[in-house]
């Protein structure tokens, strides 16, 4: 049976999105004069400004959910006995599907302004403000490919996995400080971020959290280490920013991993008490409804911006004022207040524009031993290219960068080719065998009772059970509603097909357990 979906996973996903916008739409001041269109970081301006980067830098919870997310999906996948490379693929893909479309949006529309004449510079800045989001995307894809073996490592060390990584990234920066050897640095990239990831596997299974004080050892050990490299080390308080002597996040820090440890300490120590918030239905309801479009608030976020500076700053609807003046932050307030309006407007508009998203496959063509290697080559392929992106934009010099965006177009498919998904399994685990489609034809009379027909095409009722109709300690009708194939019953949290619309369903509350029976018996 399937297992319950952590609600405090999808809050703290939830939330983290809102910050990571928030502090986009914040720091990154984007002015407009002499017909050129810039960038400029508040942070390099509003010197106490830095200390808000403790509360808005939240990527942390990001791979952390990332994890537990991943561990869930492997776990499952791998009991049914599913292939490592099948298992990334759907996963990666999955991700890498809205990630081609609003690349090719953003360079289509580079192309465009580049024909109708932009100035080069201004293209070039508004290439790379709508792209430095990106670099989550091809590290994330990374950890995705490594979950199977860094899962069977957790499998088998369980939290020593992290703390090696921990003490390896910061050997990392005694290198990068001490000698300073090029290119070593970018290993930290896989190392603080990939340790987070690995703590999202020890909190699906439970490790770090049970018992509870491991999680106040952690805040406590993570606090204690980050007042200690940020008083005496040579560590900025700045989470997000490059730093004048050294950076925490270009690339990530010892201090970055010592500041994650402290939050993600603290948030799961509420865990408890989240669980116990998001039991009220309707604060789940719409955590349920906003984390559908997490994936894409993160990649549209910056087109508002974009938009909102050419429209107000040429026209002079919005003043532009010095960064860090009383005006300034009133201002902020009117600029996210926009912000906010056009992202929910192109939100609602992509949420009709993606459905064909969904329908694509994540796998096609013959499967065999070439397989793996196919999927290997298309992922790296795509890693590579939208970490390009990522740093020179969508148009370097005014021009589109044309390398990465190939590399997308012949790595993607490429990925995809790699086979077919295998064939859907049974409940006891067998492969279910070929043959004729099931009949399109819903039964006809009365089903048996107790029966619980199936079929893709029979009609789908939905349950409308309220406390009205009958108290829950005896057995009551519920009310049954013609809509198009399937059934999904909300108390029961499963899925039936083949009812009839003259039929009734009678819910039992099991005297052994808090499950619930349903019976299909003829109308009375």
């Amino acid at each position: 049976m399937r297992a319950e979906r952590n609600r405090c996973a999808d809050l703290l996903r939830v939330c983290a999105i809102g910050a990571v916008v928030l502090g986009h739409w914040l720091l990154v001041d984007v002015t407009y004069q002499g017909g050129t269109l810039s960038g400029l970081d508040a942070l390099d301006y509003v010197g106490w400004a830095r200390w808000l980067t403790l509360l808005l830098q939240v990527m942390p919870v990001f791979f952390l959910v990332g994890g537990y997310a991943n561990a869930v999906s492997w776990t499952a996948r791998r009991a049914k006995g599913e292939d490592w490379w099948c298992w990334v693929r759907g996963r990666a893909i999955r991700l890498l599907w809205p990630t081609v479309f609003y690349v090719a949006v953003c360079a289509v529309a580079a192309v465009v302004a580049q024909r109708a004449g932009a100035d080069p510079t201004t293209l070039a800045r508004a290439g790379w403000l709508v792209a430095l989001h990106l670099w989550f995307l091809p590290l994330y894809v990374l950890l995705i490919a490594l979950t199977p073996p860094l899962h069977a490592a957790h499998r088998r060390w369980g939290l020593r996995v992290p703390v090696v990584m921990a003490l390896v990234a910061a050997g990392v920066d005694i290198l990068v400080l001490g000698p300073r050897l090029p290119l070593i640095g970018f290993l930290n990239y896989l190392l603080v971020w990939g340790c987070m990831h690995q703590w999202g596997f020890a909190w699906q299974d439970g490790s770090l959290t049970t018992p509870r004080w491991r999680c106040r050892v952690m805040a406590a050990t993570g606090f204690v280490l980050l007042v200690a490299l940020l008083g005496w080390g040579p560590f900025p308080v700045d989470m997000i920013g490059a730093g004048t002597r050294v950076g925490n996040t270009s690339p990530p820090s010892i201090a970055l991993l010592a500041f994650a440890a402290t939050q993600i300490g603290l948030l799961l120590m509420a865990e408890p008490a989240l669980q116990r918030l998001l039991t009220r239905p309707r604060l789940w309801a719409r955590v349920t409804r906003l984390n559908k479009g997490v994936m894409t608030v993160y990649l549209w976020h910056m087109v508002p911006v974009i938009v909102v500076a050419v429209a107000f700053y040429p026209t002079r609807l919005l003043p532009q004022t010095v960064i860090g003046t009383s005006q300034w932050w009133v201002q902020r307030v009117v600029w996210i207040a926009l912000l906010s309006v056009v992202l929910a407007a192109v939100v609602l508009c992509l949420t009709r524009v993606q459905r064909p998203l969904r329908r694509l496959p994540v796998g096609a063509g013959a499967r065999g031993w070439w397989s793996p290697v196919l999927l290997v080559c298309g992922l790296g392929a795509c890693v590579p290219a939208l970490t390009a992106l990522a740093v020179q934009g969508f148009a370097p010099a005014g021009h589109l960068a044309v390398l990465p965006l190939l590399l997308l177009a012949v790595g993607l498919p490429a990925a995809v080719c790699s086979g077919r998904p295998p064939p859907a399994r049974t409940r006891d685990g067998a492969p279910e065998t070929p043959g004729r489609p099931p009949s399109r034809r819903t039964p006809k009379g009365p089903l048996p009772r107790g029966s619980v027909p199936k079929g893709p095409y029979a009609f789908r009722i939905a349950l409308r059970i309220t406390s009205r109709i009958a108290p829950w300690n005896s057995e009551h009708p519920a009310v049954l509603r013609s809509r198009r194939r399937h059934c999904h019953c909300p108390v029961h949290r499963r899925s039936f097909s083949g009812f009839r619309t003259d039929q009734m369903c009678l819910i039992r509350p099991s005297a052994m357990s808090n499950a619930m029976t349903v019976t299909v018996t003829p109308p009375c």
